[in-house]
C-alpha cells in the first residue's frame, strides 16, 4: 500500500488533535470538535478547511485554450481574465472523468483545480489531448508547491478583512485575484464547496500554518471533511466518487448548464445522443431521524428503482435527506419512494434541489 500524503498542516491537524482518515491517497482531517459543531459553525459564522489535496494544474506557454476548449465542457474563450468557471471533464462516451474549475488569469494563461482521486488520470488525461491536437505537454503539477486553504460561512468577508496585500471584499462570486500574504505570492478566489460564501486562498507551504494560525486568530473554526461532506450535501453539490463518475453523464447528474453544445469537446457527440429515459438525480427527504447511505437502496411500486448516491441527518436542515439516481416515471418532486435502511424500508419523497440555499 503507498504511504498516504500529507498537507503542510498536516502536523497542526495532529498536534490539535483531529481525527485523522485515508482520503484520496492523503490523511486528512475528518473532525475536530465533531461534525455538527463545525457544519454549523460553517452556516452561522466561519470555517476553516484544509483542501490542500485538491490538485492544482498549470498550463505552460502563452495559449492554452485550444486544449482546455476540447477536454472543458464549459465554455473557456468567453471567461473574462480573473474569471473561474465550473465544468466537466469528460470521455469520448460522455461519461465524467471529473468536475473542475478552470481559472483564466490572461489572454492565454490558465490553472485549473481538479479532485484528489483525479489529479494523475486527468493530468495523463491533459497530456494525451494535447498530443492529438499538438499542443505542448499537457498541464504542469504544482499541487506539492502550494496549500490551499478554503474559508467558508457569513463571516467570511469580515475575517479576511486587511489580511492580504489587496482588499479581495469586492471580488465577485467566482472570480479570483493574485495578491500578497506576508510580502509573498497568494491567490484569492470568491469559491467554495459549502452553499456559503467564502474564499479558497493559496500560499506558499512555509506561509501554510501562519495564514491557518491567523485565521484562527480572528475567528475561524477548523473543520474536517466530515463537516465538509455535510455541507455540500445539504446545498446538493455532487461528490466524485458519488454522483459523479465514469458511468454517470453531466445531463442526468443535473449539470447541463455546464455544457456547452455550441462547441466542440470530447464527448459532445455523445451527450448529443444519450439514450432516451436515463436516471435522473433527484433530492430525497426522509422521515425521522435515521440516515440513508451510499448504496441504499430506493424502492417504488414495489420494486427496486434506484441507489442513494449520499445521504446524512443533516445538522443545519435538522432533517434526513439524501441524493440518488432515479428513473424520470419517479423523478418528480412529491414523488413518494421508500429506502431500505438495513432491511427497515423508511418512507421517503423527491424534493428539489438544493436542500438549502443561502440568503443573499
Amino acid at each position: 500500500m503507498a504511504e498516504l500524503l500529507r498537507t503542510p498542516l498536516h502536523g497542526w491537524h495532529v498536534a490539535n488533535k483531529a481525527r485523522m482518515v485515508p482520503f484520496a491517497g492523503w490523511e486528512m482531517p475528518v473532525q475536530y470538535a465533531g461534525i455538527i459543531p463545525e457544519h454549523t459553525a460553517v452556516r452561522t459564522g466561519c470555517g476553516l478547511f484544509d483542501v490542500s489535496h485538491m490538485g492544482r494544474l498549470e498550463f505552460p506557454g502563452t495559449d492554452a485554450r485550444p486544449l482546455l476548449e476540447e477536454v472543458f465542457t464549459n465554455s473557456v474563450s468567453t471567461m473574462k481574465n480573473g474569471q473561474v468557471r465550473y465544468g466537466l471533464v469528460c470521455r469520448d462516451d460522455g461519461g465524467i472523468l471529473d468536475d473542475v474549475l478552470v481559472y483564466r488569469w490572461g489572454a492565454g494563461e490558465f490553472s485549473m483545480v481538479v479532485n484528489g482521486s483525479n489529479r494523475e488520470k486527468i493530468a495523463a488525461w491533459l497530456k494525451t489531448q494535447a498530443g492529438k491536437l499538438g499542443n505542448g505537454s499537457g498541464a504542469i503539477d504544482h499541487t506539492f508547491d502550494t496549500c490551499l486553504i478554503a474559508v467558508q460561512g457569513p463571516k467570511a468577508v469580515e475575517l479576511v478583512s486587511g489580511l492580504f496585500g489587496t482588499d479581495v471584499s469586492d471580488l465577485k462570486y467566482y472570480f479570483a485575484r493574485i495578491t500578497t500574504y506576508r510580502g509573498e505570492w497568494c491567490m484569492v478566489s470568491r469559491t467554495g464547496y459549502t452553499g456559503e460564501d467564502g474564499f479558497e486562498v493559496s500560499v506558499a507551504n512555509k506561509l501554510a500554518a501562519p495564514l491557518w494560525e491567523e485565521l484562527i486568530g480572528r475567528g475561524a473554526v477548523a473543520c474536517g471533511l466530515g463537516a465538509r461532506d455535510t455541507l455540500r450535501l445539504e446545498a446538493a453539490m455532487p461528490l466524485y466518487g458519488h454522483e459523479l463518475n465514469e458511468q454517470t453523464d453531466p445531463i442526468s447528474a443535473g449539470l447541463g448548464w455546464a455544457v456547452k453544445f455550441d462547441k466542440e469537446f470530447v464527448g459532445r457527440n455523445a451527450l448529443q445522443n444519450l439514450p432516451p429515459g436515463r436516471p435522473l438525480r433527484v433530492g430525497l427527504e426522509l422521515e425521522g431521524k435515521r440516515a440513508a447511505r451510499e448504496g441504499s437502496e430506493v424502492f417504488a411500486d414495489g420494486s427496486q428503482v434506484g441507489t442513494v448516491t449520499s445521504g446524512s441527518f443533516v445538522p443545519h436542515l435538522q432533517k434526513s435527506i439524501a441524493m440518488a439516481y432515479l428513473p424520470r416515471a419517479f423523478a418528480t418532486p412529491g414523488t413518494e419512494v421508500l429506502i431500505d435502511l438495513r432491511g427497515t424500508k423508511v418512507p421517503a419523497k423527491v424534493v428539489l434541489l438544493p436542500f438549502y440555499k443561502r440568503s443573499k
